[in-house]
């Protein structure tokens, strides 16, 4: 199953609120999906997601290095969910196929790794 890309958004869900929790289930749940930290590395390093990869939003090119396989689905976090809604848009214009913008860590409410 293919799941819609989050970048497209009408103007009722600039109200609606992202629920990082619920992303991370269907992060879960899809095989071979990468969660993307696109924090800064210091911010990254105070506290992250289990699991996760950091790529910063100033350095996202190198997104290209790391994952190569533009089909893997992506779920990108940020602290608030602003960071990665730009860096959802800016891998859709990569050629990344399947981008989920799950929102902020600052809504999480599971373990974190340091």
């Amino acid at each position: 199953m293919k799941q819609k890309d989050r970048c497209e958004m009408g103007l009722f869900d600039l109200f609606k609120r992202i629920d990082i929790n619920e992303g991370l289930n269907q992060f879960k749940q899809t095989d071979g999906a990468k969660l993307i930290d696109v924090r800064e590395k210091d911010e990254y390093k105070q506290g992250h997601i289990p699991n996760s990869i950091n790529i910063p939003l100033s350095n996202l090119s190198i997104i290209e290095k790391e994952i190569k396989d533009k089909h893997i689905p992506l779920f990108i976090y940020c602290l608030s969910g602003s960071r990665s809604g730009e860096a959802t848009r800016m891998l859709v214009k990569m050629g990344y196929e399947v981008v989920n913008n799950i929102g902020g860590i600052n809504g999480y409410t599971g373990k974190i790794d340091y």
